[in-house]
């Protein structure tokens, strides 16, 4: 019985040390960690942020707002996608009143404020800030717009319409379908 046991255990772990060794190999250069998993550039944005531990919140929303078969479209799209946390520090019952059905527009609008037409990756985004002479406003899908600024040599922040400021944590997530830009704040549209 014990031998059996000890088997199986073994069997487990070399099993599950061939899978990581194959999802090792199976990393391209220049494949970035999310929320403790691999983004792959050969996915679409909603592939790659379902597997992102730290985006659940975001994902939830994406879902009820509609917005699934959009972000799997072909774009391309940049995405500024806020973290748990980010909605976490929301005043209380925020999140919880945007997902609600009768809210679906709001939240449409609140998660397409983070969205950008294009593939905008941070080299793309610090050359705008340059050439708009410290400042480059970003037109979004909801018809808003944020500006992006640098804060420091190689730190893009984002500020919103409120006056709200984000600060980019990782930058260039490539998918197949345009680039995600994980982000520390919710921005929210005037």
């Amino acid at each position: 019985m014990k031998k059996t046991l000890l088997s199986l255990a073994l069997f487990a772990l070399l099993g599950a040390s061939a899978t990581t060794a194959s999802a090792q190999a199976a990393m391209t250069p220049g494949t970035v960690m999310v929320g403790g998993e691999a983004m792959f550039a050969n996915k679409n944005i909603v592939a790659n942020a379902v597997n992102s531990k730290d985006h659940t919140t975001l994902v939830a929303a994406v879902k009820a707002a509609g917005l699934v078969e959009t972000l799997q479209g072909k774009g391309p799209f940049t995405v500024f996608a806020p973290v748990n946390d980010a909605f976490e520090n929301l005043p209380t019952g925020t999140v919880e009143t945007l997902l609600k059905p009768e809210n679906k527009a709001t939240l449409t609008k609140v998660l397409t404020y983070h969205v950008v037409a294009g593939n905008m990756t941070a080299d793309k985004i610090m050359a705008a800030i340059k050439a708009g002479n410290g400042k480059a406003t970003l037109k979004t899908v909801s018809g808003g717009t944020l500006t992006a600024m640098m804060n420091g040599p190689k730190n893009v922040v984002l500020t919103d319409e409120s006056g709200n400021t984000a600060s980019i944590s990782t930058y260039d997530v490539l998918q197949s379908n345009g680039v995600i830009h994980v982000i520390d704040k919710v921005m929210l549209p005037k």
